[in-house]
């Protein structure tokens, strides 16, 4: 009798058990169907909306090219592949003149950089092969025209005299484009290659070499240094009218941390600026052309960044349409990263006041100054370097 009687308490107890675990799970749900559980939305309208296609050129250049390299959208919405031009980026885009309404009143320079501006490739005419052979701690890339042999002459006997500094290496490169004839230069071609030849610092490609093609010559600097000169640690680029304090540039770079280094983008930055609508100023851009604010950059006289951050600006570059303003190009490159330039007040892009232009200690305390001629290169460096200067 013993037995079944054990049989029947088992029962009753797994009985009574499962009855326990059911209250609770009631008494559980009743709570979250109550104030503390937040209802489920159903969203009302779908999550990917399609984009209204902008009317300025260059936004529309852009906003395909934001599709192209979507990870989400492999393909642009119906009808905007209808206009991209021909088959060879660098043949003349002639549905240009038909996409912006006021093209034919444009200035011919801005033309023929929007006949143009998907070619981001031109052979190379002069090329030191091993520039970079021995990876250099700062890379100064400088921004020059085939006619300014003074100005290059001078960057090589002060600033930018390439070897040890610091017992860092330093190796400076001139970037050039062509000079065509109907730019009344004339043909300087031999005294190019002759200087080329004997200074070994020289950088030319086969296109014309103009103010609105500044950003072409950054994206063929940016495909070079990926491929020459990956191994720099920093870079420095500026144009060939600016003064450089490398030995306090080396400084400063020496003090950083390793995760500021990385991200390194320093120069006189400029915030919230807009485009120009004056015809008749340098930076003019109508708004046919580009609609909106340009993002923080650093004026294109001079600005140092990463070696790291080079290659990522090459990489962020090839998904950013060409812009006619080559500093506006790079905080938009920059900001395709995610990233913004920071501001350093040893970076005088707009000349320092004329009060301080003579006080010798001034210069040493600044990194870069814009801009300057080959003479007062020449006397700013002997000032700088001079172990009788006593800055105290």
């Amino acid at each position: 009798m013993a037995r079944p009687k054990f049989r029947v308490f088992c029962a009753t107890m797994m009985m009574l058990n499962l009855l326990v675990c059911v209250l609770v799970a009631v008494s559980w749900n009743l709570k979250l169907g109550g104030s503390d559980r937040e209802a489920v939305r159903i969203p009302s309208a779908r999550f990917w909306r399609e984009q209204e296609r902008s009317r300025s050129f260059w936004n529309k250049e852009q906003q395909l090219l934001d599709f192209v390299h979507s990870p989400v959208f492999r393909s642009a919405p119906p009808g905007w592949l209808n206009d991209t031009g021909p088959l060879d980026p660098c043949a003349p885009d002639h549905r240009v003149p038909a996409q912006i309404q006021d093209y034919n009143t444009l200035p011919q320079h801005l033309q023929d950089f929007l006949l143009h501006m998907r070619c981001r490739t031109h052979p190379v005419l002069i090329e030191r092969p091993g520039l970079c052979e021995v990876a250099p701690f700062l890379l100064l890339a400088v921004k020059s025209m085939t006619p300014h042999f003074d100005r290059r002459q001078a960057i090589r006997q002060t600033w930018g005299r390439a070897g040890l500094r610091a017992n860092r290496t330093v190796v400076t490169v001139f970037l050039l484009g062509g000079a065509e004839s109907t730019d009344h230069h004339p043909d300087l071609r031999g005294m190019l290659g002759h200087e080329a030849e004997r200074h070994g610092d020289v950088l030319q490609w086969d296109y014309r070499d103009a103010f609105y093609n500044l950003t072409l010559k950054e994206v063929l600097f940016l495909e070079w240094f990926g491929r020459s000169c990956p191994g720099a640690r920093f870079v420095l680029k500026g144009d060939d009218d600016v003064f450089v304090n490398t030995p306090r540039v080396v400084a400063f770079l020496e003090g950083l941390t390793e995760s500021r280094a990385r991200e390194l983008f320093v120069g006189d930055v400029i915030s919230d600026a807009e485009p120009h609508r004056d015809p008749k100023l340098k930076y003019f851009v109508p708004e046919s052309v580009f609609a909106g604010r340009y993002p923080p950059y650093a004026g294109g006289g001079g600005y140092l960044y990463s070696g790291e951050l080079a290659l990522r600006l090459r990489n962020a570059s090839r998904r950013v349409a060409l812009y006619p303003i080559d500093d506006v190009y790079t905080g938009m490159c920059l900001r395709k990263l995610g990233l913004a330039p920071e501001k350093h007040n040893g970076f005088k892009t707009f000349d320092i006041e004329e009060k301080y232009r003579s006080n010798p200690c001034m210069y040493r305390s600044l990194m870069l100054v814009h801009s300057q001629t080959p003479q007062e290169m020449m006397r700013i460096w002997s000032w700088i370097t001079s172990p009788e200067l006593d800055c105290q």
